[in-house]
């Protein structure tokens, strides 16, 4: 399925079901429902978080599965597959596509993302590799370094980015990507809305990720509490 993965989520949306072991829905059994609730809903593929989350996806739901695993290290900011340890785990649950973080920081083991994107291709050929970026930079790297396909997943997320939204400005950044680089640009991070998915979709992203806004009530209801209180 891999070698078809893109095609299939072409123009489409692809659902981020995560929770972290601090938030209520922090389970295996649970996020495999939330996968199957969104592609009962149509989604095209599933982005996860965890070698046991995704075996338990892929055993509820056929779609292609997006794989990382969020792994905190001291001294180091890097934490999205930062090291060829949490590919080698990853794929033991057989994802179709693995997104790592793509950014300038300086990765905890201390490779390159060249030597580190090198030796995946060397041990995992047939593997789809996303770059998870934050900057018009990292995104010209990744597609010089064959990424298959490149995410703005941590646009506004990294000590050079603080604060951004990939929404500012009628997805500024999202259009600046897209003219800068010739391989597939999926649009991710702060997608709230349907309308702003649509919209990302009309300006050339190759497909959209939404997690917060589908699969996070906590952040939901967050969301509805700020605006009452504001009004």
């Amino acid at each position: 399925m891999s070698g078809t993965m893109l095609h299939q989520i072409s123009g489409k949306l692809v659902v981020s079901c995560q929770a972290l072991e601090d938030e209520p829905l922090h389970s295996d059994f649970i996020m495999s429902r939330m996968a199957l609730a969104a592609a009962r809903g149509g989604a095209s593929a599933i982005r996860a978080n965890s070698v046991v989350d995704i075996k338990a996806i892929k055993q509820q739901v056929s779609l292609p599965v997006i794989g990382i695993l969020k792994r905190d290290y001291p001294g180091s900011n890097v934490y999205i597959t930062a090291t060829l340890q949490e590919v080698d785990e990853l794929m033991t649950a057989a994802p179709e596509m693995i997104a790592l973080d793509a950014t300038s920081q300086p990765r905890p083991d201390g490779l390159t993302l060249a030597q580190m994107v090198a030796t995946i291709r060397e041990r995992y050929p047939q593997l789809l590799l996303m770059a998870d970026i934050a900057t018009l930079a990292d995104a010209t790297l990744a597609q010089q370094l064959g990424f298959d396909c490149i995410g703005t997943t941590l646009h506004g997320y990294t000590a050079a980015t603080q604060g951004d939204k990939l929404y500012d400005d009628d997805f500024a950044f999202l259009r600046a990507v897209l003219a800068a680089v010739t391989v597939p640009v999926i649009a991710e991070g702060n997608v709230n809305t349907p309308e702003m998915a649509a919209r990302c979709l009309q300006l050339g992203a190759h497909a959209v990720v939404v997690g917060g806004a589908i699969t996070r009530p906590q952040q939901i209801t967050e969301r509805f509490i700020q605006a009452i209180r504001a009004d």
